[in-house]
């Protein structure tokens, strides 16, 4: 996996209670980088970052997920809800 990618990134983000794992991806579906941190605003917000400039998120739409979204529009993302069972 590569941390250093210049182009487009998709994040796909699956959220829990107290911890979430990030994937983020090539426009190819080249994997990038998975890391799991602690649910934290600053934290998330550092990990999106990664992905440069308006990313595209896809956030599992789970009990809890509004500060997720707050926080990722705030750093310039297009963020999408996913259902979790769908």
């Amino acid at each position: 996996m590569q941390a250093e990618y210049d182009g487009r990134q998709i994040v796909g983000i699956d959220l829990h209670r107290r911890r979430s794992v990030i994937v983020r991806m090539s426009e190819a579906g080249e994997k990038l980088e998975t890391v799991r941190i602690d649910n934290d605003p600053v934290a998330l917000a550092l990990e999106i970052a990664k992905a440069g400039p308006d990313p595209e998120v896809v956030l599992e739409a789970t009990y809890g997920w509004y500060w997720a979204v707050d926080v990722l529009t705030a750093a310039g993302a297009q963020v999408h809800l996913a259902h979790p069972l769908g």
